[in-house]
């Protein structure tokens, strides 16, 4: 089961935190059609949000489809996101966090690292002629 993380000086809203954590869960395959979302009352004890908020965003993920609200039962996920073959990441995910550690031993702070990915993610994708991706992207 997920576990939200809100960070309050994000300056992303609350509700889209809820949002854009579900879709990355979903992209890494920690969360798979079926899986249930934790309730709104779970979601408050760990996250300690009001309840409408926890609403708003599984009703944002119900309206692009990607979650499913059963009254009475919870909110399970529809579909996934990203490749069906998570595990073929593996090795990318090994040399991201390596790389993630060595910036973190050259002093860069988790924002400073997000703003160089970021960066770098700009210009292979835009090299590449990929569309630009909207949002804030994690490594």
């Amino acid at each position: 089961m997920i576990t939200y993380r809100i960070e309050r000086r994000s300056g992303v809203a609350t509700y889209m935190q809820i949002v854009l954590q579900t879709k990355q869960a979903l992209r890494l395959g920690v969360l798979v059609p079926g899986d249930k979302l934790p309730t709104a009352k779970e979601v408050v004890a760990t996250a300690a949000i009001n309840p409408h908020t926890v609403l708003k965003a599984y009703r944002e993920l119900e309206r692009e489809g990607l979650v499913e609200l059963q009254p009475g039962r919870g909110t399970f996920v529809r579909r996934g996101l990203g490749t069906a073959d998570t595990a073929s990441h593996a090795p990318l995910r090994a040399e991201l966090t390596a790389w993630l550690r060595r910036a973190e031993e050259a002093g860069l702070d988790p924002e400073d690292a997000t703003a160089l990915f970021d960066a770098c993610r700009a210009e292979v994708y835009a090299a590449a002629g990929s569309p630009p991706q909207a949002g804030p992207a994690r490594p």
